[in-house]
């Protein structure tokens, strides 16, 4: 994602937890800034490796799993599920309800996209998989491409 106001994204996702009963605690904040620092959606590994302090310490890879559940949850992190990576999402800072998310995925660079899906397209998907025997869950879409920097150079 990496963003020009992180310190924002930081106080605002701190807010947010305070308005629903819920902590922020360092360990929490380390792993989401490391995401909204990163252009890349990154493993529970790297993230861990991310996060390491001072110290060389690393968080045990159970802690960095309930961790990114917790940011999952409150709607601060997606989970990449073709690729099993987490990113950070783009409507941390915003105040207003997130829709459902479309992530562009540059397969040269890794870098990821996130963008809105328009509301009239879910409904499509929706009826679409309904007249198929399914029930949609979770419409998020990971498309892969090449992102516009990694063309150019190929050129």
């Amino acid at each position: 994602m990496a963003v020009s106001n992180v310190d924002q994204i930081m106080l605002q996702a701190q807010n947010v937890c305070a308005e629903n009963g819920l902590k922020l605690t360092k360990k929490r904040r380390q792993v989401l800034h490391a995401l909204v620092m990163s252009t890349t959606a990154l493993s529970a590994y790297e993230l861990r490796e991310s996060c390491k302090t001072e110290t060389g310490d690393l968080l045990p890879p159970m802690s960095v799993y309930r961790i990114l559940d917790f940011l999952q949850e409150a709607g601060f992190v997606h989970k990449l599920n073709l690729s099993n990576r987490y990113t950070a999402c783009v409507h941390i800072a915003c105040n207003h309800a997130h829709r459902f998310s479309q992530f562009l995925i540059c397969v040269k660079c890794q870098l990821v996209t996130e963008i809105n899906i328009p509301e009239l397209t879910i409904n499509n998907m929706k009826s679409d998989a309904e007249s198929a025997g399914f029930e949609l869950t979770k419409p998020q879409l990971e498309i892969s491409g090449v992102c516009y920097t990694c063309k150019n150079k190929a050129a």
